[in-house]
């Protein structure tokens, strides 16, 4: 099974052609493929390209705990950069189908940049979703260990948690994003994301991603925290989101939909080998 490896400031996937799969691609398989010491080791992997009936190419992708995300800021601009590689797409910009809706791509600086129109920011309970009655989730309490925090929650086709707090470290995020992840207040968990703003135009986040754990950067978080410092009042609708793997810029728009922008850098390519599997009960 031939695989191609790419970073998106440090958040890496592997990206498969269905046709190159001999089987079934399971959450078993994922696992000891994605996994670091027993196999080739990502956050993640992408499929694709697969049919669509609405956009030029679709496709599906899979957290490494064998869990499947409804979209992925840096998997998409990853999966742009591939299908530039293959010579698939040129600079015009194209539509790619996830199952948390339609975005449109365009590929830039000779494959190193990619913009990504994410969709449309919402902060209604049941479109998220988040338990309770119907309601845009705006400074909300979470109780989680020892600590009571103050949270809103978002969607750009995948659900977020979004803290702000005076300052954010991978400890904060590593103590406290396992458990708002599970939380029961978000029925199909949730990606955390500690938030700090810089200022009008500048925002500092720790990510716990669903599925995947600790994070280097993330689009989809990108977006989503930028979306609320914006709708907080905190920040202009220009935003350079600060994660450990570098920065993301967002631009909102007056509906709340997203514009990203970042960094893709191909890893490697290669085939699989059948032996991997041998030892896994897979």
């Amino acid at each position: 099974m031939k695989f191609y490896k790419y970073h998106a400031l440090g958040n890496d996937y592997l990206v498969i052609n269905p046709k190159d799969l001999p089987f079934p691609l399971t959450p078993e398989k994922i696992k000891v493929i994605c996994h670091r010491h027993f196999g080739i080791g990502s956050d993640g992997i992408l499929l694709g390209s697969l049919p669509s009936p609405t956009g030029k190419f679709a496709l599906r992708i899979f957290n490494p705990d064998g869990s499947e995300a409804e979209k992925s800021g840096n998997g998409l601009r990853i999966f742009s950069r591939y299908l530039w590689d293959l010579g698939l797409v040129g600079e015009e910009p194209f539509t790619i189908q996830t199952v948390g809706g339609m975005v449109h791509s365009a590929v830039k600086d000779g494959g190193k940049t990619v913009e990504v129109e994410m969709g449309k920011v919402s902060f209604w309970s049941d479109e998220i979703p988040v338990a309770g009655d119907r309601r845009e989730v705006i400074e909300e309490s979470i109780y989680i260990g020892d600590k009571t925090f103050s949270f809103c929650a978002a969607t750009i086709g995948n659900p977020h948690c979004i803290l702000p707090l005076p300052e954010v470290t991978p400890a904060i995020a590593k103590q406290y994003g396992p458990g708002i992840e599970i939380h029961p207040l978000f029925p199909n968990r949730t990606n955390v994301q500690f938030m700090k703003v810089l200022n009008r135009n500048q925002i500092q986040i720790e990510i716990w991603e669903r599925g995947a754990g600790y994070t280097l950067a993330s689009g989809s978080s990108s977006s989503a925290a930028a979306a609320v410092a914006h709708k907080l009042g905190l920040c202009d609708s220009a935003i350079a989101v600060q994660m450990p793997g570098g920065s993301i810029y967002i631009q909102i728009n007056q509906d709340f939909t997203i514009l990203m922008t970042g960094s893709v850098t191909k890893v490697s390519e290669g085939k699989l080998s059948e032996e991997l599997f041998e030892s896994a009960a897979v």
